[in-house]
């Protein structure tokens, strides 16, 4: 029961952690270079799952992907299936829920690269492209490094969006922090505290290596040294 919802939580952090990585690459990019003044605005939509209840949020996914909504339709008549309470709809929740996480550590490391190197490079005629994989990325991949760590990990402890978007369901959509909260319900606190423990003992190595690394690189992101 705990090795089947460890390998489903697990399975779910890695899916996202790369869909982030996809996503998060070009838009933090795009927010550390950008000089549209309406910038904040697509600041705040991404950091908007930090304050927003998560139970909110999973709300409007479950809205967003159920069968009752045009995407919801939409997408059963391509593939027969639907996306709510099933993995598929637990990463598009997750992905959405943990975005900031990945984001902000990002563009705050492509922001602090000397501007003198991007011009540099600009002048001896390589183009955004292969700046951006050339100086950008080498230089910001401690942001890098930090988003995704600090992504797999929230993804770990997930509860309120994956309830509302995958509901509870055993070797499908029942991650560990459900399960921890289904046994507490039942009263079996023993198996609940190893869960509880397993799952701390992960984020804590986690995010032990995570700070060893910024030390390590002497990496300033969030202000870390």
């Amino acid at each position: 029961m705990i090795l089947q919802a460890l390998l489903l939580t697990l399975r779910l952090a890695a899916v996202v952690c790369v869909a982030l990585l996809v996503i998060s690459l070009p838009l933090s990019y795009w927010l550390a270079t950008t000089r549209w003044r309406a910038k904040f605005v697509v600041e705040a939509l991404v950091a908007l799952p930090i304050v927003l209840p998560p139970t909110v949020l999973g709300f409007y996914v479950l809205v967003a992907i159920g069968p009752l909504s045009s995407f919801g339709r939409w997408y059963h008549a391509l593939t027969g299936s639907s996306l709510a309470f099933t993995f598929r709809g637990l990463v598009v929740g997750s992905v959405l829920y943990s975005l900031p996480f990945a984001v902000q550590p990002m563009a705050s490391a492509f922001a602090s690269v000397d501007r003198q190197i991007l011009d540099a490079s600009a002048i001896l005629g390589a183009s955004r492209w292969r700046t951006f994989w050339k100086i950008m990325l080498p230089l910001g991949l401690p942001g890098v490094l930090t988003g995704m760590v600090l992504s797999f990990a929230h993804t770990l402890g997930e509860f309120g969006v994956v309830l509302m978007v995958g509901g509870n369901i055993p070797g499908a959509t029942q991650t560990v922090s459900i399960l921890i909260y289904d046994q507490v319900q039942a009263l079996n606190y023993a198996v609940a505290n190893q869960t509880a423990l397993l799952l701390l003992a992960i984020c804590f190595v986690l995010l032990t290596t995570l700070y060893g690394l910024s030390r390590n690189r002497k990496s300033a992101v969030w202000g870390w040294r």
